[in-house]
């Protein structure tokens, strides 16, 4: 009820007083307000409470995160797994796979391809470790083989005059290196019981013995390869000493002493070395040898008593030595009589591989029981395709 009083000496009518009129009104706002709050406040908790039952629906049953782009590897990898597990290849048959060469799974081939990821991993490995793989040039191929076209001659020229006829200039000549590939294998094996461990990644497992077999046998067969059934080595040519140097061999030249480095200046043989192969390939040369060589070529010093050797300065960046890089693989000989221990060259010039990108398993329950074999190939071949682009040292007085 609204207070009502005359004002004294107006001859007017009481009214409302303004200040207990505002007062109602600002506690009438205040209740609002709070009203309003309590909403929010009832709103947000039970957003709150759906978020966490959902949360714990996840974290219980395990759903996969989602994701904005489909998974085109995923089909493949769930039949591919089944069929590393238990030999259940029904998923495998007849699906198609667009990317990387992983197209059709073929099982009259002998195997089942491995999925993109595992062959990624595969090849991840391969190129880092110590192989000639790191700097030599690989190329992808679909055939039986691949081509190498050189061109060794110049084309033809000489001087004119303003009217003087032109004779016909000599054409270059092309000659071809045919690379064949060749098939390599892996068979790591695993018990079933192993195999149907949930816990245990297959996949991963298989691309780590796969690389690790596929990398010794490469290494080696890159570096002293006699081309049967295997890539041909960049050491396996005719080596003769580099002033009667032609094509098709490898020129080299001797250290001076009979089984080691001079004892006095032994660094002359690495300058004279690097200065036997051409000035384009220089450009991007580098050496290859083993530990046990880079041991003994890491003490030589300089006439100022300066290393040679110099360690990369960034994590992951090579050794070099004299300014040039250095690729450490233990397949290169031991410093010995007649020995070539070390290799320097534009490599990725000098040596291809070709290869085939995709790797093939066949899954064998039966020859090793209680074990799986799993019959892991790839075709792969390799050869020098440029004989200028390489040069030796021969541990050898001449």
């Amino acid at each position: 009820m609204t207070e009502t009083w005359a004002r004294a000496g107006t001859g007017m009518s009481a009214g409302p007083d303004p200040a207990v009129e505002a007062k109602a009104a600002m506690v009438g706002f205040l209740k609002e307000i709070n009203r309003f709050q309590d909403e929010v406040k009832t709103v947000l908790q039970q957003q709150e409470e759906r978020l966490t039952m959902l949360d714990r629906k996840t974290m219980i049953y395990g759903r996969p995160a989602l994701s904005a782009a489909a998974d085109q590897e995923a089909p493949h990898r769930k039949a591919f797994g089944a069929y590393l597990r238990s030999g259940d290849d029904d998923g495998l048959r007849g699906l198609v796979l667009e990317g990387k060469a992983m197209t059709t799974s073929v099982a009259s081939d002998g195997g089942y391809l491995v999925d993109p990821q595992t062959s990624d991993t595969i090849r991840s490995m391969l190129l880092s470790t110590a192989s000639i793989r790191q700097i030599a040039g690989v190329v992808h191929v679909e055939a039986t083989s691949f081509d190498v076209l050189i061109d060794r001659t110049e084309v033809g020229s000489g001087w004119a005059t303003e009217a003087g006829t032109i004779s016909e200039s000599a054409s270059p000549t092309i000659e071809r290196i045919s690379i064949k590939l060749h098939e390599l294998s892996a068979m790591p094996k695993a018990s079933q019981r192993l195999l149907d461990d949930s816990a245990f990644d297959v996949e991963s497992w298989l691309a780590g013995k796969i690389a690790t077999r596929f990398m010794r046998a490469e290494s080696a067969a890159f570096v002293s390869g006699d081309g049967i059934d295997k890539p041909r080595g960049f050491l396996t040519p005719a080596k003769v000493a580099n002033a009667t140097w032609s094509w098709g061999s490898i020129g080299y030249v001797p250290s001076g002493a009979a089984s080691d480095f001079l004892a006095t200046n032994p660094a002359d043989c690495i300058i004279t070395l690097i200065y036997s192969l051409g000035a384009d390939y220089r450009a991007n040369a580098t050496f290859v040898m083993n530990s046990k060589t880079a041991g003994a070529v890491r003490k030589m010093k300089d006439s100022d008593g300066r290393f040679l050797w110099s360690d990369g300065l960034a994590a992951a960046e090579p050794a070099r030595l004299m300014g040039y890089p250095v690729l450490l693989c233990e397949d290169m000989p031991d410093i010995a009589a007649g020995a070539f221990a070390i290799a320097f060259g534009d490599f990725a010039a000098g040596y291809t591989i070709a290869e085939r990108p995709e790797v093939r398993v066949l899954r064998d329950p039966f020859s090793a029981k209680p074990h799986v074999l799993f019959y892991a190939t790839k075709r792969v071949g390799g050869d020098i395709s440029d004989y200028a682009a390489i040069k030796l040292l021969k541990i050898a007085v001449s």
